[in-house]
C-alpha cells in the first residue's frame, strides 16, 4: 500500500541519491545511527570513515571506542552535528529522524531492514552512498551464500515447530513478543529448517498470551529476552508452563541477541545457531 509516509521517504531517497551523486569524492566522516549499520560499514571495509556511533554499538570490538551520540531511535542531534559529517545513515523510525537531520542541512540516508530483502537493498543503498558499490555487492553474496548453505543443510530435515520470543517480562511468563511473519527473524527460522508456529500473524514482532503459546505448543522455544538470564535461569521460567512440547524434551534455549535481531552480516551466523538447535546431532 502506497502512503503518504511511504511517498515521502521514497522522495528523500531520491533528493539524497541527486546529492550523492554531484558529491566530487565518496563521504569520509560517516555517523552509524543504528548497529545493524555500523556493521554493515565495517564489514564493507569502511569502518575507518565512521566518526560517531549510537550508545548500543559494540561490534566489531573497534566500534565501542567510536565517539556515541546516544539511542538509535531518538539520537541526540547536536552530538551527531559536532562530528561534522558528510553523511548520517539512520534506520526507518518513527520519529522523522531523517526530517530533523534534513533541517541541519545534514545528508541523510534512511534505509529500511524489516526483512532479508530490504536488507540487502539497504547494503546496495548504503554502499552506493558511500561510494563502495563494489564492497557492498561483495558482501551481499556473501550473506546470501550463507544463508543459502544454511538452507540446503535443512532441506533434507524434518521441520521442527519452534518460537522465537524477542522480549517478555522479567523472570514472566507474560508481555510476551514474540517473532511474526513479516520479520527477518521468521526467515531466518525458516531458512534454518524450522515451523514458526505464529507464522499467520499480521505483524513482524506481536505481543501473545501465554494460553496462545500454550495452544500452538511449539517443540523449540528461543528465547532472547532483553534481561540476559543464564540458560538454566531461562529454562525454570518456561517450567512453568510443563505441558508445553519443548519443556518436556528440554529444548528451551536462551541466545545472545545480537546474531538474530540485528539485520546485518551476522545474520549468518543466527541461521547457523537455529539449524543447530533445531536439528541437533544424535548423540
Amino acid at each position: 500500500m502506497v502512503t503518504a509516509g511511504s511517498l515521502a521517504a521514497a522522495a528523500r531517497r531520491a533528493a539524497f541519491f541527486l546529492a550523492v551523486s554531484a558529491l566530487a569524492a565518496p563521504p569520509q566522516r560517516i555517523v552509524s545511527c543504528a548497529p545493524s549499520i555500523t556493521e554493515m560499514l565495517y564489514a564493507m571495509g569502511l569502518g575507518d570513515r565512521i566518526v560517531a556511533v549510537t550508545d548500543y554499538d559494540h561490534y566489531p570490538p573497534e566500534a565501542a571506542g567510536k565517539p556515541k551520540i546516544g539511542g538509535y531511535t531518538s539520537p541526540n542531534l547536536e552530538a551527531i552535528a559536532a562530528r561534522k559529517p558528510d553523511l548520517v545513515i539512520i534506520e526507518s523510525n518513527p520519529v522523522r529522524l531523517a526530517d530533523q537531520l534534513a533541517a541541519l542541512h545534514l545528508k541523510t540516508l534512511e534505509i529500511h531492514q524489516d526483512d532479508l530483502a530490504a536488507l540487502y537493498r539497504s547494503i546496495q543503498m548504503v554502499g552506493e552512498a558511500a561510494g563502495a558499490p563494489a564492497q557492498a555487492a561483495r558482501l551481499t553474496e556473501s550473506i546470501r551464500q550463507g544463508l543459502d548453505q544454511v538452507r540446503q543443510r535443512a532441506a533434507g530435515q524434518r521441520r521442527t515447530r519452534v518460537m522465537f520470543v524477542v522480549g517478555r517480562a522479567p523472570n514472566r511468563l507474560d508481555g510476551l513478543i514474540i517473532a511474526g511473519r513479516g520479520s527477518h527473524i521468521h526467515e531466518l527460522l525458516e531458512i534454518a529448517g524450522g515451523e514458526n508456529v505464529f507464522a499467520d500473524t499480521r505483524l513482524a514482532y506481536p505481543m501473545v498470551s501465554l494460553e496462545e503459546v500454550l495452544a500452538r505448543n511449539p517443540g523449540v522455544i528461543v528465547d532472547m529476552s532483553e534481561e540476559r538470564e543464564r540458560q538454566n535461569e531461562v529454562a525454570a521460567v518456561w517450567a512453568r508452563a510443563p505441558s508445553l512440547a519443548a519443556v518436556k524434551q528440554h529444548r528451551v534455549f536462551s541466545v545472545n541477541p545480537d546474531i538474530y535481531a540485528i539485520p546485518g552480516p551476522r545474520i549468518v551466523q543466527g541461521a547457523q545457531a537455529l539449524y543447530e538447535m533445531l536439528h541437533p546431532e544424535p548423540r
